[in-house]
């Protein structure tokens, strides 16, 4: 509980009263007014005000004496000086972390996913706040007001309070670090206050109706599953939305299941029958692996959580709230399709075990798998181009013909059959075997072939059902196959998971310098709420990949199993938006969709910010540049996007070193649209990228 004095003056005494400068140690040498967010110092604290980019102005009133809320209030008023409307007042800003042990001696040490943190000793604390030194900067659009002598348990740190001119949010992070080795943590976060904090806590269900309770102090914690990760608190005057980072806050798991990611009510775990809502997780997770976050020692974790302040109920806060992730849908963009990867929904084997036959002209589909909630999920996301990663058994591997095949034909049908004029659902597999690791396949049409050829088998056969089918038995029969077929392979979950070690172990061989390896797949795995950028490990990847001096190109994946109407599906996604004119039809193939991956042409993102154009001298991605005219090719790039921008990155290399060239983007507001033009010393460089990120570390590559 974060707990400071309160010295409460009126809305209308801090517009006009003329108080004499405090003597808190509060330090504004590094603000400048510029920034559009306005600092009135006061005798216990301070006041924030900025414009909403709405005919409108934010408040923050902060207390920074020990003995009550350091919150005063949370208030919009019309104009700098119009009537202001207190939304939430006399408040705490709470943090929860729980400490537990990483196993360090597990397969890559941080670089994990096979771990079962919940199940090992672990500790709940709850972030204290004894203030002491406080300081204001200002970069660009937005301030942050600083405050040292938080700590929880091992940690110890500041909490930041950052407001960003020309928008309602208001981002509140516990920036915490520890000396102790190997520890992995999880942390809740919202408001707490009185009685009068608030009169409603609303929410978004997952049956997709709006909830409402009146506050009443007797209420026990309460953990609920409900849409778009919100939860508000509302008053008569206006509400306060309550939300996470919606990528970043959501460690790995193997099921995207909702886990009651929001909380509210007296007593929420430690926080002494305190009246609460805001943000939580899960200690168990979906109870399989269980990861949570990376904290190695020395470097500073940001546990943070957003406010949106809202002159209007719940439901109107959190239909702006939805506006940040474009309604948990991934929005179209001309000349490009989106295509998500890696999805073992396992929709063939559920088929035959309900059918209760393996054979494809004798299976029934049932009512219910008709039309399956994967696909239906799928549609409502905005994804055009599914790409599954059936069969992932280790009995697969050794599935003779005759009982492969026919499962191959089913999945073909029902991906025929469940794709239309706006939705493409492809056959694709994981087949773990033959190159080390796990990978993933990807074929331009519907290709039958067994993983287990034995000696003398032929490689290639005419079947009288199937027409050609492949054997394959090794290294060398993949790539034959990919070679034959034109299909594509690359690294699922590189350097991590099973995959651990690969591609590095795998990069001089024949199949990975091939021309039909794209390369390997990008998730945010682990999770390190120290970093600033999500997926480190695949990003660093691909410069290595690039500096291999092989064509090599990083794609998203998803990684889930079963996916479900109630599901907090979208917190797990990223998707590839690729340069195609059209959907291809299942009927006609889809090598354009495989032309475009293994050309380079199409970008990551997790959904909140969009790269419509990269080019560098005039070449588009996966174009080629002679920079023999000149090394400082003017790099173009266009960026749309909702949360306000952090940073962009230029990213080269030289076969041998990796060169970064970070570019502010501080002076961002929310909802932008904006076209960069960048200068990059290129001289000697073999290749180059480009990556921006928000201030939620939510980003696109």
């Amino acid at each position: 509980m974060l707990r400071t004095p309160l010295t409460f003056l009126t809305i209308a005494s801090l517009a006009t009263a003329q108080v004499p400068v405090a003597k808190l140690p509060i330090d504004l040498t590094g603000y400048n007014a510029s920034c559009g967010v306005l600092v009135d110092q006061l005798p216990s604290g301070l006041n924030l005000r900025w414009p909403t980019g709405r005919e409108e102005w934010g408040h923050l009133s902060l207390n920074l004496k020990k003995g009550g809320p350091l919150i005063r209030h949370l208030a919009l008023s019309t104009g700098d000086d119009g009537p202001t409307e207190i939304l939430v007042r006399d408040v705490d800003p709470v943090t929860l972390v729980t400490v537990g042990q990483r196993d360090l001696k597990k397969r890559n040490g941080w670089i994990i996913f096979f771990d079962k943190t919940h199940l090992s000793p672990h500790q709940t604390h709850v972030a204290r706040l004894d203030p002491g030194a406080a300081r204001v900067t200002s970069a660009g659009r937005r301030a942050t007001v600083s405050i040292d002598g938080l700590t929880a348990g091992p940690f110890a740190g500041e909490l930041l309070i950052t407001v960003y001119a020309a928008s309602r949010l208001v981002r509140v992070e516990a920036v915490l670090s520890s000396k102790t080795d190997g520890q992995a943590i999880l942390y809740d976060a919202g408001l707490t206050g009185g009685s009068e904090s608030w009169k409603r806590v609303g929410w978004l269900g997952t049956d997709d109706q709006l909830h409402r309770v009146d506050v009443a102090a007797e209420q026990p914690g309460n953990e609920l599953a409900v849409r778009h990760r919100t939860i508000v608190a509302e008053g008569d005057k206006g509400s306060v939305a309550i939300f996470p980072p919606p990528h970043q806050y959501f460690y790995p798991l193997d099921f995207s299941d909702n886990l009651k990611f929001v909380w509210y009510g007296a007593g929420y775990r430690d926080l002494d029958g305190r009246l609460g809502l805001g943000i939580r997780q899960r200690l168990e997770g979906d109870r399989r692996y269980v990861p949570w976050f990376n904290a190695p020692p020395g470097t500073q974790h940001r546990l943070g959580v957003f406010y949106l302040l809202s002159r209007g109920s719940a439901e109107d806060a959190i239909r702006e709230v939805k506006r940040y992730t474009r309604g948990d849908r991934f929005e179209k963009l001309p000349g490009h399709v989106t295509m998500a990867s890696h999805f073992h929904v396992e929709h063939t084997a559920d088929l035959v075990k309900r059918s209760g036959t393996d054979q494809p002209d004798e299976v029934r589909i049932p009512a219910e798998l008709e039309q399956p909630e994967f696909v239906e999920v799928f549609k409502a996301m905005g994804v055009e181009i599914a790409h599954l990663a059936e069969f992932h058994s280790g009995t697969t591997p050794r599935l003779e013909a005759q009982k492969r095949l026919p499962l191959l034909e089913l999945l073909h049908r029902e991906c025929e059959r469940l794709s239309d004029g706006e939705f493409l659902l492809l056959p694709g597999e994981e087949p773990n075997v033959h190159l080390g690791g796990h990978w993933i396949s990807l074929f331009p049409r519907p290709v039958y072939w067994v993983l287990n050829r034995s000696d003398g088998q032929p490689f290639v056969e005419q079947h009288p059902r199937y027409g050609k089918v492949y054997h394959v038995g090794n290294a060398k029969d993949v790539l034959t196959l990919l070679e034959r077929e034109n299909g594509l392979a690359w690294t699922a979950h590189p350097r991590i998971k099973s995959s651990t070690g690969y591609p590095d172990r795998y990069r001089k061989k024949e199949f990975f310098r091939s021309d039909r390896f794209l390369g390997a797949a990008w998730k945010a795995m682990p999770a390190d709420l120290s970093l600033s950028r999500l997926g480190a490990r695949v990003l660093d990847l691909g410069d290595d990949m690039a500096n291999w001096g092989h064509e090599k190109y990083v794609l998203g994946e998803v990684d889930v199993f079963k996916i479900q109407r109630d599901h907090e599906q979208y917190a797990h996604m990223n998707i590839n938006y690729v340069r195609l004119a059209k959907l291809p039809r299942f009927a006609d193939g889809w090598q354009p969709l495989l032309d475009a991956l293994r050309g380079g042409r199409f970008f990551v993102t997790t959904g909140e910010v969009l790269v419509s154009r990269f080019a560098v001298g005039g070449k588009l991605s996966g174009e080629t540049l002679d920079l023999s005219s000149t090394s400082k090719p003017e790099i173009e790039v266009v960026v749309d996007w909702t949360f306000p921008l952090a940073f962009a990155e230029v990213i080269s290399g030289d076969g041998t070193n990796v060169y970064r060239q970070r570019v502010d983007l501080s002076d961002t507001r929310s909802f932008g649209h904006r076209t960069l033009r960048l200068d990059a010393e290129l001289k000697g460089r073999t290749w180059v990228r480009f990556e921006v990120w928000d201030v939620a570390a939510n980003g696109a590559f």
